[in-house]
């Protein structure tokens, strides 16, 4: 299978297959005519790499689950740690996103209820510069 067929065959982008090929976790073969082709390993590779993608794990923890898989070892272990700090981060990522939704919504109905004011020498605008956070 060539980049493109590839590609469409699962919704993604030949330059997302060009670019995890590059990274060497795709290793398709050459033909004489410098096409590339993908065989059915690296169809379930591909699979397994978006899946992970969509999973939240990192190219880096893609990588590093390869390399356990093609050292024999089980990359279960690895997989359940790698996890566990992801979601441990996108917590963070999500309670830092519920704050400033917060301020925002704070600051929308503080600004609603103040006057337009000409910017001046020491103020851009008097409503971020005025903003109380409660």
């Amino acid at each position: 299978m060539r980049v493109t067929e590839l590609a469409k065959s699962f919704g993604t982008t030949a330059d997302t297959v060009r670019y995890y090929t590059r990274l060497g976790l795709l290793k398709p073969t050459k033909s004489v005519n410098g096409y590339k082709s993908y065989s059915n390993k690296e169809v379930s590779r591909l699979i397994f790499i978006l899946s992970a993608r969509n999973l939240g794990f990192s190219v880096a923890d893609i990588k590093q689950i390869i390399n356990e898989s093609e050292d024999g070892k089980s990359a279960c272990p690895l997989v359940r740690s790698l996890i566990k700090e992801r979601l441990e981060e996108t917590n963070k990522q999500f309670q830092a996103m519920l704050t400033l939704r917060n301020k925002m919504s704070l600051a929308i109905s503080q600004w609603e209820k103040m006057e337009d004011k000409a910017p001046t020498p020491h103020m851009v605008c008097h409503l971020i510069e005025n903003f109380e956070q409660i």
